[in-house]
Protein backbone atom coordinates (compact mmCIF):
# COMPACT_ATOMS: atom_id res chain seq x y z
CA UNK A 1 0.00 0.00 0.00
CA UNK A 2 1.59 3.28 -0.66
CA UNK A 3 2.11 5.86 1.64
CA UNK A 4 -0.21 8.31 0.76
CA UNK A 5 -3.19 5.64 1.51
CA UNK A 6 -2.16 5.21 4.63
CA UNK A 7 -1.39 8.78 5.94
CA UNK A 8 -5.06 9.67 3.79
CA UNK A 9 -7.56 7.66 5.76
CA UNK A 10 -5.10 7.93 9.56
CA UNK A 11 -5.90 11.97 8.84
CA UNK A 12 -9.66 10.85 8.20
CA UNK A 13 -10.39 9.12 11.35
CA UNK A 14 -7.94 10.84 14.13
CA UNK A 15 -8.39 14.13 12.64
CA UNK A 16 -12.48 13.69 12.89
CA UNK A 17 -11.92 11.89 16.26
CA UNK A 18 -13.19 14.81 17.92
CA UNK A 19 -16.30 15.90 15.76
CA UNK A 20 -16.83 12.37 15.78
CA UNK A 21 -17.67 11.80 18.95
CA UNK A 22 -19.90 14.68 18.93
CA UNK A 23 -30.89 16.14 -19.79
CA UNK A 24 -29.74 19.54 -21.31
CA UNK A 25 -28.21 21.88 -18.69
CA UNK A 26 -30.23 25.03 -17.51
CA UNK A 27 -28.87 28.28 -18.87
CA UNK A 28 -28.06 30.12 -16.32
CA UNK A 29 -25.55 33.72 -15.34
CA UNK A 30 -21.97 32.69 -15.24
CA UNK A 31 -21.04 32.31 -11.52
CA UNK A 32 -17.89 31.38 -9.45
CA UNK A 33 -16.02 28.23 -10.20
CA UNK A 34 -18.14 25.36 -9.33
CA UNK A 35 -14.87 22.91 -8.16
CA UNK A 36 -15.88 19.26 -8.31
CA UNK A 37 -13.45 16.57 -6.34
CA UNK A 38 -12.71 13.56 -7.64
CA UNK A 39 -11.15 10.47 -7.57
CA UNK A 40 -8.87 9.20 -10.60
CA UNK A 41 -10.93 5.83 -12.00
CA UNK A 42 -9.33 2.80 -12.89
CA UNK A 43 -11.14 2.94 -16.41
CA UNK A 44 -9.41 5.86 -17.81
CA UNK A 45 -12.14 6.45 -20.34
CA UNK A 46 -14.58 7.21 -17.54
CA UNK A 47 -12.01 10.14 -16.52
CA UNK A 48 -12.28 10.94 -19.88
CA UNK A 49 -15.92 11.09 -20.10
CA UNK A 50 -16.77 13.21 -16.93
CA UNK A 51 -14.38 15.51 -18.40
CA UNK A 52 -16.17 15.81 -21.26
CA UNK A 53 -19.35 16.22 -19.31
CA UNK A 54 -17.75 18.96 -17.35
CA UNK A 55 -16.38 20.75 -19.96
CA UNK A 56 -19.80 20.87 -21.83
CA UNK A 57 -21.88 21.86 -18.62
CA UNK A 58 -19.39 24.97 -19.29
CA UNK A 59 -20.28 25.57 -22.69
CA UNK A 60 -23.77 25.67 -22.43
CA UNK A 61 -24.39 27.51 -19.16
CA UNK A 62 -21.45 29.28 -18.78
CA UNK A 63 -21.15 28.09 -14.94
CA UNK A 64 -17.80 26.72 -14.94
CA UNK A 65 -16.75 23.43 -13.57
CA UNK A 66 -13.60 23.09 -12.07
CA UNK A 67 -12.76 18.76 -12.11
CA UNK A 68 -10.04 18.08 -10.11
CA UNK A 69 -8.47 14.29 -9.39
CA UNK A 70 -7.12 12.38 -7.12
CA UNK A 71 -5.89 8.97 -5.83
CA UNK A 72 -9.11 7.64 -3.69
CA UNK A 73 -6.56 6.68 -0.45
CA UNK A 74 -5.62 10.88 -0.65
CA UNK A 75 -9.13 12.00 -0.55
CA UNK A 76 -10.03 11.74 3.06
CA UNK A 77 -7.05 13.70 4.12
CA UNK A 78 -8.19 16.66 1.18
CA UNK A 79 -11.97 16.45 2.94
CA UNK A 80 -10.49 16.36 6.38
CA UNK A 81 -8.65 19.26 5.74
CA UNK A 82 -11.48 21.21 3.38
CA UNK A 83 -13.76 20.73 6.39
CA UNK A 84 -11.79 21.71 9.41
CA UNK A 85 -10.51 25.13 7.33
CA UNK A 86 -14.23 25.69 6.10
CA UNK A 87 -12.72 26.10 2.22
CA UNK A 88 -12.23 23.85 -0.72
CA UNK A 89 -13.95 22.08 -3.30
CA UNK A 90 -17.80 22.34 -3.49
CA UNK A 91 -18.69 18.58 -4.60
CA UNK A 92 -16.32 16.08 -3.09
CA UNK A 93 -16.93 12.69 -4.35
CA UNK A 94 -17.35 9.90 -1.39
CA UNK A 95 -16.64 6.11 -0.89
CA UNK A 96 -18.75 4.08 1.29
CA UNK A 97 -20.44 5.06 3.73
CA UNK A 98 -18.01 8.42 4.11
CA UNK A 99 -20.90 10.82 4.16
CA UNK A 100 -21.66 9.49 7.73
CA UNK A 101 -18.11 10.61 8.98
CA UNK A 102 -18.37 14.09 7.43
CA UNK A 103 -22.21 14.69 7.93
CA UNK A 104 -21.37 18.02 9.85
CA UNK A 105 -19.97 19.53 7.42
CA UNK A 106 -22.44 18.52 4.50
CA UNK A 107 -25.49 20.05 3.02
CA UNK A 108 -28.95 18.80 2.85
CA UNK A 109 -29.35 17.07 -0.42
CA UNK A 110 -33.08 15.30 0.23
CA UNK A 111 -34.62 17.33 -2.88
CA UNK A 112 -32.18 15.84 -5.17
CA UNK A 113 -31.88 12.57 -3.93
CA UNK A 114 -35.47 11.92 -3.97
CA UNK A 115 -35.81 13.63 -7.83
CA UNK A 116 -33.41 10.97 -8.57
CA UNK A 117 -34.67 7.97 -6.85
CA UNK A 118 -38.48 9.47 -8.77
CA UNK A 119 -37.01 9.71 -12.18
CA UNK A 120 -34.77 6.23 -12.16
CA UNK A 121 -36.63 3.36 -9.90
CA UNK A 122 -34.92 3.55 -6.81
CA UNK A 123 -31.96 3.08 -5.40
CA UNK A 124 -30.00 -0.18 -3.90
CA UNK A 125 -30.39 -0.63 -0.20
CA UNK A 126 -26.33 -0.40 -0.03
CA UNK A 127 -26.23 2.86 -1.57
CA UNK A 128 -29.16 4.07 0.51
CA UNK A 129 -26.76 2.99 3.39
CA UNK A 130 -24.18 4.96 2.39
CA UNK A 131 -25.61 8.29 2.04
CA UNK A 132 -28.53 8.80 4.30
CA UNK A 133 -28.86 8.75 7.99
CA UNK A 134 -32.38 7.90 9.22
CA UNK A 135 -34.51 10.23 7.27
CA UNK A 136 -31.65 12.78 6.38
CA UNK A 137 -29.97 12.12 3.35
CA UNK A 138 -26.37 13.14 3.46
CA UNK A 139 -25.10 12.78 -0.10
CA UNK A 140 -26.23 12.34 -3.52
CA UNK A 141 -26.13 8.29 -4.54
CA UNK A 142 -23.88 8.44 -7.67
CA UNK A 143 -23.32 5.02 -8.73
CA UNK A 144 -21.64 1.68 -7.62
CA UNK A 145 -18.49 -0.06 -8.19
CA UNK A 146 -19.48 -4.33 -7.79
CA UNK A 147 -16.46 -6.09 -6.47
CA UNK A 148 -16.18 -10.09 -7.89
CA UNK A 149 -12.99 -12.57 -8.56
CA UNK A 150 -11.41 -12.00 -11.96
CA UNK A 151 -9.83 -15.40 -12.45
CA UNK A 152 -7.10 -16.92 -15.21
CA UNK A 153 -9.99 -19.45 -16.86
CA UNK A 154 -7.44 -21.22 -17.72
CA UNK A 155 -5.12 -21.91 -15.01
CA UNK A 156 -8.34 -23.03 -12.39
CA UNK A 157 -8.84 -25.41 -15.45
CA UNK A 158 -5.02 -27.15 -15.01
CA UNK A 159 -5.75 -27.00 -11.22
CA UNK A 160 -9.17 -29.65 -11.63
CA UNK A 161 -11.45 -26.27 -11.66
CA UNK A 162 -13.83 -26.23 -14.88
CA UNK A 163 -16.13 -24.16 -12.43
CA UNK A 164 -15.42 -21.55 -10.15
CA UNK A 165 -15.92 -22.63 -6.58
CA UNK A 166 -18.79 -22.27 -4.73
CA UNK A 167 -17.44 -22.13 -1.02
CA UNK A 168 -15.40 -20.69 0.57
CA UNK A 169 -13.70 -24.44 1.80
CA UNK A 170 -13.63 -25.34 -2.25
CA UNK A 171 -11.75 -22.07 -2.87
CA UNK A 172 -9.19 -22.59 -0.11
CA UNK A 173 -9.00 -26.42 -1.69
CA UNK A 174 -8.22 -24.90 -5.21
CA UNK A 175 -6.27 -21.99 -4.05
CA UNK A 176 -3.64 -24.70 -2.59
CA UNK A 177 -3.52 -26.24 -5.57
CA UNK A 178 -2.51 -23.24 -7.61
CA UNK A 179 -0.12 -21.96 -5.11
CA UNK A 180 1.66 -24.96 -4.76
CA UNK A 181 1.62 -24.38 -9.09
CA UNK A 182 3.51 -20.92 -8.93
CA UNK A 183 0.16 -18.92 -9.44
CA UNK A 184 -1.41 -18.18 -5.63
CA UNK A 185 -4.36 -16.06 -5.31
CA UNK A 186 -3.61 -12.67 -4.45
CA UNK A 187 -5.43 -10.00 -2.32
CA UNK A 188 -4.31 -7.44 0.34
CA UNK A 189 -5.28 -7.06 4.10
CA UNK A 190 -3.62 -3.32 3.66
CA UNK A 191 -4.82 0.20 4.75
CA UNK A 192 -6.44 0.66 1.81
CA UNK A 193 -9.87 2.24 0.97
CA UNK A 194 -11.26 -0.45 -1.20
CA UNK A 195 -10.03 -4.35 -1.70
CA UNK A 196 -9.13 -4.83 1.28
CA UNK A 197 -12.41 -4.03 3.18
CA UNK A 198 -14.30 -5.21 0.26
CA UNK A 199 -12.95 -8.80 0.58
CA UNK A 200 -12.65 -8.62 4.92
CA UNK A 201 -16.22 -7.43 5.65
CA UNK A 202 -17.90 -10.71 3.48
CA UNK A 203 -15.48 -13.23 5.29
CA UNK A 204 -17.09 -12.26 8.33
CA UNK A 205 -20.76 -11.92 7.32
CA UNK A 206 -19.83 -15.20 5.59
CA UNK A 207 -19.81 -17.27 9.15
CA UNK A 208 -22.31 -15.26 11.00
CA UNK A 209 -20.31 -12.69 12.08
CA UNK A 210 -21.41 -8.47 12.67
CA UNK A 211 -19.86 -6.14 14.71
CA UNK A 212 -22.87 -4.82 16.19
CA UNK A 213 -26.11 -6.10 17.19
CA UNK A 214 -29.04 -4.82 14.65
CA UNK A 215 -29.72 -1.87 17.58
CA UNK A 216 -25.72 -0.58 17.15
CA UNK A 217 -25.60 0.04 20.25
CA UNK A 218 -23.60 -3.71 21.68
CA UNK A 219 -20.90 -4.91 19.41
CA UNK A 220 -21.01 -8.83 19.40
CA UNK A 221 -18.04 -9.03 17.07
CA UNK A 222 -16.31 -11.09 20.27
CA UNK A 223 -17.92 -14.96 18.42
CA UNK A 224 -17.56 -18.21 17.63
CA UNK A 225 -18.55 -16.67 14.13
CA UNK A 226 -16.14 -14.28 14.00
CA UNK A 227 -13.21 -16.20 15.45
CA UNK A 228 -13.89 -19.41 12.30
CA UNK A 229 -13.85 -16.74 10.17
CA UNK A 230 -10.41 -15.74 11.02
CA UNK A 231 -8.97 -19.43 11.49
CA UNK A 232 -10.25 -19.51 8.18
CA UNK A 233 -8.64 -16.81 7.17
CA UNK A 234 -5.31 -17.55 8.28
CA UNK A 235 -5.32 -20.68 7.09
CA UNK A 236 -6.33 -19.27 3.41
CA UNK A 237 -3.92 -16.67 3.34
CA UNK A 238 -0.98 -19.32 4.25
CA UNK A 239 -2.45 -21.84 2.01
CA UNK A 240 -3.17 -19.80 -1.30
CA UNK A 241 -2.53 -16.40 -1.23
CA UNK A 242 0.88 -14.70 -2.18
CA UNK A 243 1.96 -13.43 0.79
CA UNK A 244 3.52 -10.49 0.01
CA UNK A 245 -0.16 -8.92 -0.42
CA UNK A 246 0.04 -7.21 2.77
CA UNK A 247 1.44 -4.09 1.12
CA UNK A 248 -0.46 -4.24 -1.99
CA UNK A 249 -2.72 -1.07 -2.48
CA UNK A 250 -6.01 -1.21 -4.88
CA UNK A 251 -4.05 -1.05 -7.75
CA UNK A 252 -1.41 -3.66 -6.94
CA UNK A 253 -3.21 -6.33 -7.67
CA UNK A 254 -4.62 -5.20 -10.83
CA UNK A 255 -0.90 -5.15 -11.94
CA UNK A 256 0.38 -8.71 -10.31
CA UNK A 257 -2.93 -9.96 -12.56
CA UNK A 258 -1.92 -8.34 -15.70
CA UNK A 259 1.71 -9.86 -15.36
CA UNK A 260 0.55 -13.28 -14.68
CA UNK A 261 2.08 -13.52 -11.22
CA UNK A 262 -1.71 -14.78 -9.49
CA UNK A 263 -4.27 -16.59 -10.73
CA UNK A 264 -7.16 -14.57 -9.04
CA UNK A 265 -8.46 -11.68 -7.01
CA UNK A 266 -11.18 -9.71 -5.67
CA UNK A 267 -11.65 -7.02 -7.79
CA UNK A 268 -13.79 -4.84 -9.78
CA UNK A 269 -14.31 -5.30 -13.63
CA UNK A 270 -11.29 -2.83 -14.44
CA UNK A 271 -8.78 -5.96 -14.80
CA UNK A 272 -10.67 -7.00 -17.52
CA UNK A 273 -11.67 -3.97 -19.27
CA UNK A 274 -7.82 -2.80 -18.97
CA UNK A 275 -6.70 -5.82 -20.65
CA UNK A 276 -8.91 -6.37 -23.50
CA UNK A 277 -9.03 -2.25 -24.01
CA UNK A 278 -4.76 -2.29 -24.11
CA UNK A 279 -4.56 -5.50 -26.50
CA UNK A 280 -7.93 -5.30 -28.92
CA UNK A 281 -9.85 -1.91 -29.38
CA UNK A 282 -10.27 -2.80 -32.73
CA UNK A 283 -12.43 -5.77 -31.90
CA UNK A 284 -14.30 -4.03 -29.02
CA UNK A 285 -18.03 -2.25 -29.00
CA UNK A 286 -17.79 1.47 -29.47
CA UNK A 287 -18.28 2.57 -25.56
CA UNK A 288 -14.42 -0.15 -25.53
CA UNK A 289 -12.82 2.53 -27.52
CA UNK A 290 -9.93 3.34 -26.35
CA UNK A 291 -7.92 6.66 -26.88
CA UNK A 292 -4.78 5.52 -25.76
CA UNK A 293 -3.14 1.77 -26.34
CA UNK A 294 -0.53 1.21 -23.32
CA UNK A 295 1.08 -2.11 -23.98
CA UNK A 296 -0.88 -5.08 -24.24
CA UNK A 297 -1.66 -7.24 -22.00
CA UNK A 298 -1.01 -10.88 -22.55
CA UNK A 299 -0.87 -14.41 -20.69
CA UNK A 300 2.01 -16.21 -20.92
CA UNK A 301 1.94 -17.45 -24.75
CA UNK A 302 1.47 -14.28 -25.85
CA UNK A 303 -2.15 -13.97 -26.89
CA UNK A 304 -4.79 -11.59 -25.24
CA UNK A 305 -5.06 -12.28 -21.31
CA UNK A 306 -8.74 -10.71 -21.85
CA UNK A 307 -9.88 -13.79 -23.35
CA UNK A 308 -9.11 -15.87 -20.34
CA UNK A 309 -10.56 -13.83 -18.01
CA UNK A 310 -13.31 -14.03 -16.29
CA UNK A 311 -15.60 -13.31 -12.53
CA UNK A 312 -17.27 -14.88 -10.19
CA UNK A 313 -18.50 -13.52 -6.62
CA UNK A 314 -17.11 -14.71 -2.83
CA UNK A 315 -18.26 -17.80 -2.72
CA UNK A 316 -20.66 -19.41 0.21
CA UNK A 317 -19.66 -19.96 3.40
CA UNK A 318 -21.73 -21.63 6.49
CA UNK A 319 -24.20 -18.82 5.76
CA UNK A 320 -25.32 -16.65 2.93
CA UNK A 321 -22.76 -14.26 1.70
CA UNK A 322 -23.70 -11.25 0.56
CA UNK A 323 -21.15 -8.62 -1.04
CA UNK A 324 -19.60 -5.13 0.26
CA UNK A 325 -19.14 -3.26 -3.06
CA UNK A 326 -18.06 0.42 -3.60
CA UNK A 327 -20.64 2.93 -3.73
CA UNK A 328 -19.99 6.42 -4.64
CA UNK A 329 -22.17 9.44 -3.53
CA UNK A 330 -21.69 13.32 -4.39
CA UNK A 331 -21.38 15.56 -1.40
CA UNK A 332 -22.17 19.05 -1.48
CA UNK A 333 -19.96 20.57 1.39
CA UNK A 334 -21.70 22.68 3.76
CA UNK A 335 -19.26 25.87 3.16
CA UNK A 336 -19.89 26.35 0.00
CA UNK A 337 -20.88 29.47 -1.21
CA UNK A 338 -21.83 27.91 -4.82
CA UNK A 339 -24.60 26.10 -3.88
CA UNK A 340 -27.32 27.08 -6.12
CA UNK A 341 -24.82 26.78 -9.25
CA UNK A 342 -24.01 23.27 -7.53
CA UNK A 343 -27.04 21.58 -6.75
CA UNK A 344 -28.02 22.97 -10.26
CA UNK A 345 -24.69 21.01 -11.98
CA UNK A 346 -25.59 17.67 -9.73
CA UNK A 347 -29.26 17.26 -11.22
CA UNK A 348 -27.47 17.65 -15.08
CA UNK A 349 -24.62 15.12 -14.24
CA UNK A 350 -26.65 12.92 -12.60
CA UNK A 351 -29.91 12.72 -15.29
CA UNK A 352 -30.27 9.82 -17.49
CA UNK A 353 -28.25 11.48 -21.04
CA UNK A 354 -25.16 12.29 -18.87
CA UNK A 355 -25.22 8.95 -16.42
CA UNK A 356 -25.96 7.07 -19.30
CA UNK A 357 -23.25 7.85 -21.38
CA UNK A 358 -20.37 7.73 -18.46
CA UNK A 359 -21.88 4.17 -17.61
CA UNK A 360 -21.01 3.15 -21.18
CA UNK A 361 -17.48 4.35 -21.08
CA UNK A 362 -17.15 2.89 -18.14
CA UNK A 363 -17.78 -0.62 -19.98
CA UNK A 364 -19.07 -2.60 -17.21
CA UNK A 365 -16.77 -0.92 -14.38
CA UNK A 366 -19.43 0.64 -13.20
CA UNK A 367 -22.87 0.68 -12.46
CA UNK A 368 -25.97 2.78 -10.91
CA UNK A 369 -27.06 3.60 -7.32
CA UNK A 370 -30.19 3.35 -9.05
CA UNK A 371 -32.26 0.01 -10.46
CA UNK A 372 -32.85 1.47 -13.91
CA UNK A 373 -29.57 0.89 -15.19
CA UNK A 374 -29.38 -2.90 -15.07
CA UNK A 375 -32.02 -2.42 -17.75
CA UNK A 376 -29.12 -0.25 -20.23
CA UNK A 377 -29.07 -1.54 -23.61
CA UNK A 378 -25.09 -1.73 -22.82
CA UNK A 379 -25.84 -4.85 -21.36
CA UNK A 380 -26.99 -6.92 -23.94
CA UNK A 381 -23.75 -6.39 -25.81
CA UNK A 382 -21.54 -6.74 -23.46
CA UNK A 383 -18.94 -9.67 -23.44
CA UNK A 384 -20.01 -12.74 -21.16
CA UNK A 385 -17.34 -12.48 -19.02
CA UNK A 386 -18.53 -9.02 -17.56
CA UNK A 387 -22.43 -9.90 -17.13
CA UNK A 388 -22.16 -10.80 -13.66
CA UNK A 389 -21.40 -7.37 -12.36
CA UNK A 390 -25.22 -6.36 -14.31
CA UNK A 391 -26.70 -7.39 -11.19
CA UNK A 392 -24.06 -7.84 -8.07
CA UNK A 393 -24.75 -5.34 -6.32
CA UNK A 394 -28.65 -6.56 -5.50
CA UNK A 395 -26.84 -8.80 -2.78
CA UNK A 396 -24.54 -6.24 -0.99
CA UNK A 397 -24.32 -4.86 2.49
CA UNK A 398 -22.76 -2.00 4.32
CA UNK A 399 -20.09 -1.46 6.84
CA UNK A 400 -21.77 -1.68 10.36
CA UNK A 401 -23.83 -4.96 10.43
CA UNK A 402 -26.13 -5.56 11.78
CA UNK A 403 -26.38 -2.32 12.88
CA UNK A 404 -26.26 0.60 10.62
CA UNK A 405 -24.26 1.86 8.69
CA UNK A 406 -23.73 5.28 10.81
CA UNK A 407 -20.56 7.52 11.28
CA UNK A 408 -19.32 4.88 13.91
CA UNK A 409 -19.50 2.26 11.58
CA UNK A 410 -17.68 4.46 9.03
CA UNK A 411 -15.53 5.60 11.56
CA UNK A 412 -14.37 1.59 12.81
CA UNK A 413 -13.44 1.12 8.86
CA UNK A 414 -11.65 4.16 8.56
CA UNK A 415 -9.88 3.06 11.18
CA UNK A 416 -9.57 -0.70 9.56
CA UNK A 417 -10.68 -2.04 12.45
CA UNK A 418 -11.81 -5.48 10.49
CA UNK A 419 -8.71 -5.28 8.20
CA UNK A 420 -6.41 -5.47 10.98
CA UNK A 421 -8.52 -7.89 12.53
CA UNK A 422 -7.66 -10.40 10.07
CA UNK A 423 -4.16 -9.31 9.31
CA UNK A 424 -2.90 -9.43 13.01
CA UNK A 425 -3.91 -13.29 12.91
CA UNK A 426 -2.69 -14.05 9.29
CA UNK A 427 0.75 -12.04 10.65
CA UNK A 428 1.42 -14.47 13.73
CA UNK A 429 -1.72 -13.32 16.03
CA UNK A 430 -3.91 -16.06 17.79
CA UNK A 431 -7.34 -15.72 16.34
CA UNK A 432 -8.50 -15.52 19.18
CA UNK A 433 -6.49 -12.44 20.24
CA UNK A 434 -6.72 -11.23 16.97
CA UNK A 435 -10.49 -10.49 17.59
CA UNK A 436 -10.74 -9.83 21.49
CA UNK A 437 -8.20 -7.06 19.84
CA UNK A 438 -10.90 -5.81 17.60
CA UNK A 439 -13.89 -6.20 19.68
CA UNK A 440 -12.06 -3.61 21.47
CA UNK A 441 -11.19 -1.33 19.36
CA UNK A 442 -15.02 -1.35 18.37
CA UNK A 443 -16.17 -0.89 21.81
CA UNK A 444 -14.05 2.01 22.48
CA UNK A 445 -15.77 3.30 19.09
CA UNK A 446 -19.17 2.18 19.93
CA UNK A 447 -19.42 3.21 23.87
CA UNK A 448 -18.89 7.05 23.24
Amino acid sequence: MGLGGAAGLAVAADGLAGILAGGRAPARARTAAVHLLHWIDFVPEADDELARQVAAYTRQTGTEVRLERVDANALPARITAAAEAGRGPDIVLMLHNWPHLYRRWLADVEDLCEWKARDQDGYYPEAVAAARASARWLALPYGVVPVLIAYRKSWFAEAGAAEPPRTLDAYRRLGARLKKAGRPVGQTLGHTFGDAPAWVYPILWAFGGAETDASGRRVVLDSRAALESVKWMTAFWKEACDESGFGWDDSDNNRVFHRGKISATLNGASIYIVAKRSATPDRAPIYFAAKRRPEWIKDEHGAPMFDDISHFPIPAGPVPTPGCHLVFSHALMSYSANQPAAREFLRWLHGREQFGRWLRAAGGYNVGATRVWERDPMWERIDPALRPFQTAVRDSRMFGYAGPADTRASEAYAKYIITDMYARAVRGAPPADAVRWAARQLESIYAR
